[in-house]
């Protein structure tokens, strides 16, 4: 558990971090990037020749005795749910930061992205089960209070289950939304659900790693390990397996990323060792770009 005083300061770190981020880099590029649900109306004007008739407003041409038309805007609000993996494996990190800590910033530099555009954001954590769920809502308390969860959450589930919050995802939020599932995805047979979660909702993975997942470091000798979600501690000669350790990485990278592919499912590679913030604006212009060319 966190001190209360040390996540108080942590959490407001991060507020001014991710609020400086959104305003010098990403303003106004979340609010191209990902529409609005539908058109609202928004006023009514005379008919002008070339307008489509089916618009007409009927009450206020009899009221003017002339032809007047219905103007529609694009509904901007939007539905933004996080989906945030506490399993034990996001207590890892061999950098300065854990991935459970890369996943809080991101979740928060998102949020206030939503924030400026005064969308509704929610929040799903899961480890093997649903762990927290929280309605989306509006405003900078309701963002702070998910950092907060992120942040010094003690999840009682310790394994990871990502069919079981896709699951839940389509269960509890029916209409569209725009979804962050974060998560290291260690986790085997959730194709099914992703492929649905993907033609319901705007889904966006974001895969958080770590570098001592991808290689073992250059030494010699006998080491102790342990899986941090089974607790299952083995002794290992490190030079013996380096090799089809790093093979079995590069084997579930491409693996993971070829199922993204396939359920057309934009998804952003992170590192602990690297920063999140070239990532995510290389995300969003690829995407802006494609969204122009419609």
């Amino acid at each position: 558990m966190i001190d209360k005083s040390i996540l108080k300061k942590q959490i407001k770190q991060l507020e001014i971090k991710s609020s400086k981020i959104v305003n010098e880099i990403f303003a106004g590029q979340y609010k191209s990037v990902f529409k609005g649900q539908g058109m609202e109306f928004a006023e009514v004007r005379e008919y002008q020749i070339g307008d489509d008739f089916r618009n007409i407003d009927r009450n206020v041409t009899a009221r003017h005795g002339k032809p007047f038309i219905k103007l529609f805007c694009e509904e901007r609000e939007l539905t933004v749910i996080f989906i945030i993996d506490v399993s034990l494996s996001q207590n890892f990190g061999s950098s300065d930061k854990l991935k459970s800590e890369i996943s809080a910033e991101i979740a928060a530099l998102l949020a206030f992205s939503s924030l400026k555009n005064n969308d509704r954001v929610g929040m799903l954590t899961f480890t093997d089960k649903v762990e927290k769920v929280f309605p989306p809502c509006k405003g900078k308390n309701n963002i702070l209070r998910i950092i907060n969860e992120v942040l010094s959450c003690s999840p009682s589930g310790t394994k990871t289950s990502i069919s079981t919050a896709l699951k839940a995802l389509n269960k509890i939020w029916k209409r569209r939304a725009v979804v962050f599932l974060i998560s290291d995805f260690q986790d085997d047979n959730y194709s099914k659900n992703l492929i649905m979660s993907a033609k319901r909702h705007d889904l966006i993975c974001i895969k958080i790693d770590d570098d001592r997942e991808k290689e073992l470091p250059d030494i010699m000798g006998l080491i102790e390990t342990e899986n941090p979600e089974t607790k299952e501690i083995q002794v290992v000669d490190i030079k013996f397996i380096a090799k089809n350790f790093k093979q079995a990485s590069e084997n579930f990278k491409n693996r993971t990323e070829s199922l993204f592919k396939k359920a057309k499912i934009d998804f952003i590679n992170l590192n602990t060792h690297q920063s999140y913030v070239k990532p995510l604006i290389k995300f969003f212009k690829e995407r802006e770009l494609r969204s122009a060319r419609g």
